[in-house]
């Protein structure tokens, strides 16, 4: 075996260049020690923070909407063709929404007016026999019915 001449390394393959720089020489038993593995990118994490606003206007708008369907009247849910019950009294009436069939159905709506307050429109509707208005709640509706 020939001694290589001072200034080159035994290992490389290549003549080495002046000015550029060398990789090490692999170790004789020793594993591959090619480039480092860059450790894997942390995965994208919504803060708690964030998941606790969203779920904070999320049961903000879930209570919303029930409270503003809960507190409608069945005067203003109802529509035509419905049938009625009084549960209160003829000064002070108290509309429930009836099956048609039951024997607690007293009054059919033949025609229902939304955000309004005038029963007089009633007295151009054919069937009707009674008016009722409801005021309140930011809608106003006015019921014509006739009896069952």
């Amino acid at each position: 075996m020939t001694t290589p001449p001072p200034g080159q390394n035994p290992y490389a393959t290549q003549p080495t260049q002046p000015g550029v720089p060398q990789p090490y020489p692999p170790q004789p038993g020793a594993p591959f020690q090619g480039a480092p593995v860059p450790p894997p990118a942390p995965k994208k994490r919504v803060s708690k923070t964030l998941l606790r606003i969203g779920a904070f206007i999320v049961v903000a708008i879930i209570v919303a909407l029930g409270k503003w369907y809960l507190g409608q009247s069945d005067a203003e849910t109802t529509s035509v063709g419905s049938c009625m019950h009084n549960e209160g009294s003829q000064s002070s009436p108290d509309l429930k929404t009836v099956d048609c069939s039951s024997d607690g159905a007293e009054y059919k709506v033949v025609e229902k007016f939304d955000n309004t307050s005038d029963s007089s429109k009633c007295q151009s509707v054919k069937e009707a026999e009674i008016s009722y208005y409801q005021v309140g709640n930011n809608h106003n509706v006015v019921l014509c019915l006739k009896s069952v």
